[in-house]
């Protein structure tokens, strides 16, 4: 029977009947289907509220991004200017413009809501 989770012994049932579910051979529409359905929803909606998980600071976003996307100091410095710029950004010597944090975000695809947190 489902039920909501209200605790971490039941987010645990949930999820280990949600892995019971997927390595099985289920038919879509079935019972079975949908129960892993809701299941889904109620495990995600209990993660979202017990473990909310915070956006990361904004060099180690475009640290990240960097990573990601192969892109070395000489490669960001095409973005925002000169590679010492780039180098007291990256080492948080230099706080990041409103120019920077558009660039950044259009280039490089980082969310803008990252870029403008405190660091």
């Amino acid at each position: 029977m489902l039920k909501a989770i209200k605790n971490s012994r039941d987010h645990k049932k949930a999820v280990t009947r949600i892995y019971e579910l997927m390595h099985r051979n289920i038919a879509e529409g079935s019972d079975e289907y949908n129960e892993l359905e809701v299941l889904s929803i109620l495990v995600d909606d209990y993660e979202s509220r017990r473990f909310q998980v915070l956006p990361p600071d904004p060099i180690e976003a475009i640290k990240f991004r960097m990573e990601q996307l192969e892109i070395d100091a000489n490669g960001l410095s095409k973005f925002l200017g000169s590679r010492s710029r780039v180098s007291e950004i990256l080492n948080r010597k230099r706080k990041l413009s409103l120019a920077m944090i558009r660039t950044l975000s259009e280039k490089l695809n980082i969310p803008a809501e990252s870029l403008i947190r405190r660091y």
